[in-house]
């Protein structure tokens, strides 16, 4: 067993023991400790259950851990409910964790925080990046809600917009960044979708499934990025495309609408244009208003600037460009595309080779890179 799938037991096991009274913070470490043990011990002697081993041993790392507390010294008799050995029971705990880690007593952004970290399996300069704070800073939030949670009974799950709020970064990293998390985070929320009744549940799922349908076409064969523009929309899943499409009229039609519905709208639109050419930029932008109505997102802003530069030209897109923090992630890449368009091509080559220096990211740094060259490159001419 890689250490992938090793990894995707963690929910499970961690649930198990929060289930039998473990608070938060002591059995995600005495999980990870379990781990560990598992690594150095599997390849010599690898179990034949490996949950059941992983909760056994786990267990008993809690145990050892409490023992060692004298303040806590009344959990000793928890010894004897050790979980009996045999195969552990297949059932998948992971959505009902997500629910018990947005507890009433956190914070929504603190209880996003530390369900990414400790289910969905980000590391914390990954969150950092998504929240748009340094890594120091997520760190202490983690840090604040593992203390706050600390000897917590986890009996009252939290709300679904916290939860949604987790399963939509876990995609987002799983689209984007280090770690594959693409197809967990779309079943989660199709589990969810089946099991509540909310317009918004059914938006997520509607975004998952349009973006998801173009990922076939977002990057070549050398691994190197395709904008949008160039994509071959003959590579899309157009089944995904229409599921979506379908899920989200369903949550339009019932007049409630939010911003993971706004998000699918946009998407929708994209998924619905045969060529870029016949994008509906107009739309989009009518779309882009109203999730900057319920956001307040900058990043939505920033995204906006794109669309209205595409719809009104670039000058108008550099317009409102201007009333947003130059700071932001990808706003010097989104200012050279804008100048490109113009054309400004020194300014534009400029701002390409600034913004593949920011870029966290390798294939959007490699692509910045070569937008930039190529823009040199007409300029030598």
């Amino acid at each position: 067993m890689d250490e992938a799938q090793l990894r995707s037991l963690t929910p499970s096991v961690l649930t198990v023991l929060v289930r039998r009274g473990a608070d938060f913070a002591a059995a995600e470490d005495a999980v990870q400790d379990a781990l560990v043990e598992a690594v150095r011990v599997w390849p010599a002697d690898p179990p034949r259950d490996a949950k059941g081993w992983l909760i056994t041993v786990a267990w008993r790392k809690f145990l050892d851990a409490t023992r060692a507390d004298s303040a806590r010294r009344r959990r000793e008799d928890r010894l004897d409910e050790e979980p009996a050995p045999g195969p552990a029971p297949g059932v998948d705990d992971t959505l009902q964790l997500y629910f018990l880690c947005a507890h009433p007593s956190l914070t929504p952004s603190s209880a996003v925080a530390l369900t990414l970290r400790a289910v969905g399996g980000l590391t914390t300069r990954q969150i950092a990046q998504a929240y748009l704070v340094p890594e120091a800073t997520m760190a202490q939030r983690i840090s604040r809600a593992k203390r706050t949670v600390s000897g917590v009974r986890f009996d009252q799950p939290g709300d679904v917009a916290t939860v949604l709020r987790v399963l939509y970064l876990v995609f987002n990293e799983g689209y984007s960044g280090d770690v594959d998390l693409v197809a967990e985070a779309i079943r989660l929320t199709r589990r969810l979708a089946a099991a509540i009744d909310h317009p918004e549940v059914a938006g997520l799922l509607a975004l998952m499934l349009l973006h998801h349908a173009r990922r076939a076409a977002r990057t070549a064969p050398d691994g190197s990025l395709v904008p949008l523009a160039e994509q071959d929309r003959g590579r899309w899943d157009t089944a995904a495309i229409a599921e979506g499409v379908g899920i989200l009229q369903a949550a339009l039609a019932r007049d409630q609408l939010g911003e993971f519905q706004a998000q699918a709208a946009i998407a929708a639109l994209h998924a619905d244009a045969l060529t870029a050419e016949e994008t509906d930029w107009v739309q989009i932008v009518e779309w882009y208003d109203e999730l900057a109505r319920l956001t307040g997102s900058p990043v939505v802003r920033l995204n906006r600037a794109v669309a209205v530069g595409e719809a009104d030209g670039p000058r108008a897109g550099l317009a409102a460009l201007a009333d947003l923090d130059t700071s932001l992630p990808r706003y010097t890449a989104v200012a050279a595309h804008l100048h490109e368009r113009d054309g400004d091509l020194d300014t534009a080559a400029r701002l390409y080779a600034e913004a593949a220096r920011k870029a966290l990211d390798l294939a959007e740094r490699d692509h910045l890179t070569r937008q930039a060259a190529r823009l040199n490159s007409r300029r030598s001419r």
